[in-house]
């Protein structure tokens, strides 16, 4: 726009900032950044190998120098200083370690969550990228560490110019490395021809590298198939625009805990019953038309770990599913699949339940336990609780076996019961 805008990350207070100056317009810049942009965009369209960026940035440079135009108020970028810094290992007095160590740690942080951001929305972008964040944590903290003895500004992987880089076609590790060998030979011998640059030029590349990034299909897909996280993904975005970026990707891990947290707490439930001539086990809700249930039994599928989090939730979805079958159970089947841990309380949890189904007639059956939940049934003292006779590796082979005079094979009781524990053979 040609104005003096106080910047700042509060878009709020940016726009309105942009807004207070709106009537100081300089429409030869403003019409020199929709020009660039409109340039960048064609030459894009008509051929992408083309560097768009350097078209406009030799055509703003020329236009300004030709016709003068710095002299109608046009702003350019100046005078760059030249040279590189020198090698200088940084002194810090010891009485200001305790002064520097939070600030160095926000900006570790805030520098690691910006190039990580960055760095996930390129990767949506290209199905042969796969970041790794620890590899991106080292990197950084190396640039940084060797930057500090070349007086660096703390360094990390910035929006703007990692969307200028993608939006040029830089694919590989080569791309940085010949930026920064442009921009020492630059600094070095070609400051004085940047010195007729217009900043709108600027702001125009990188209006349409960032631009670049923003995807709008995506939340619509969340709109439509998941409502949670679209509007997980709204609160976010809002709190980044209008609070900061460093407090809205905390605030939007932290919803998303707590998210995790309610999901967790309140995990699926299936009552299972058996598909009319199958040995398949299916959730009643899903097959209603296909599948058959039996009054002396009650088969329920768990989907979650058990944890302090859910035991109160299992515990009271049994209770009402057992009310809702009536006082004919005499078998519960859990089709433990799905549980691959079991926390302490949850084990307590367990053991009230198990007895309090003994005291009503009803014997607690476990099938489809894996490994590690089954190493927690010996840990904790559950197997001799629930009985070793009483795990079973499929839901069928469990119902079978609940009938009278059925009996476990060798290796049906090997494989129900093997932990590291136990060998049920020897």
């Amino acid at each position: 726009m040609g104005t003096t805008i106080q910047s700042s990350n509060q878009i709020h207070i940016l726009l309105g900032n942009a807004f207070s100056t709106i009537s100081d317009t300089n429409w030869i810049t403003f019409g020199i950044g929709i020009v660039a942009i409109v340039l960048i965009k064609s030459i894009k369209r008509f051929n992408s190998r083309i560097p768009a960026a350097l078209v406009v940035v030799v055509l703003g440079v020329l236009g300004i120098y030709i016709f003068g135009l710095n002299d109608l108020g046009v702003k350019i970028v100046g005078e760059v200083p030249s040279g590189l810094p020198s090698f200088q290992v940084p002194t810090i007095a010891y009485s200001r370690i305790s002064e520097l160590l939070p600030i160095a740690l926000t900006l570790a942080l805030i520098a690691f969550m910006e190039a990580i951001s960055v760095a996930k929305a390129i990767e949506e972008k290209h199905s042969d990228y796969k970041v790794d964040s620890n590899q991106e944590l080292i990197a950084l903290g190396t640039s940084n560490i060797f930057g500090s003895l070349f007086q660096s500004y703390p360094t990390t992987g910035g929006f703007s110019r990692t969307a200028v880089n993608d939006q040029a076609g830089a694919k590989t590790g080569v791309a940085p490395m010949i930026s920064a060998l442009v921009v020492g030979l630059t600094l070095l011998f070609l400051t004085p021809l940047f010195y007729y640059l217009p900043n709108a030029v600027l702001a125009a590349i990188i209006m349409v590298a960032v631009f670049g990034l923003i995807d709008f299909k995506y939340p619509v897909e969340l709109f439509r198939n998941r409502r949670d996280e679209f509007f997980l993904l709204i609160a976010t975005f809002l709190i980044t625009l209008t609070v900061g970026i460093k407090e809205g990707i905390l605030l939007g891990v932290l919803i998303s805990l707590l998210l995790l947290v309610y999901r967790t707490s309140r995990p699926h439930i299936a009552v299972l019953g058996r598909i009319r001539n199958t040995d398949y086990f299916k959730n009643v809700v899903r097959f209603p038309e296909d599948t058959e249930t039996f009054e002396e039994f009650l088969i329920i599928r768990f989907d979650a770990q058990l944890f302090f989090g859910n035991k109160d939730y299992f515990k009271n979805e049994l209770q009402n599913q057992l009310d809702n079958k009536g006082t004919a159970v005499k078998f519960i089947i859990l089709n433990a699949e799905a549980i691959n841990y079991i926390d302490s309380s949850a084990v307590h949890m367990l053991r009230q339940t198990i007895a309090e189904l003994k005291q009503k007639g009803i014997k607690l059956v476990v099938a489809g336990a894996i490994g590690p939940t089954r190493d927690i049934f010996y840990s904790s003292g559950l197997i001799d609780a629930i009985g070793k006779e009483n795990f079973f590796v499929k839901t069928n082979e469990a119902f079978e076996h609940c009938k009278p005079l059925s009996h476990k094979t060798a290796i049906e009781e090997k494989i129900s019961l093997q932990s590291k524990n136990y060998d049920p053979i020897n």
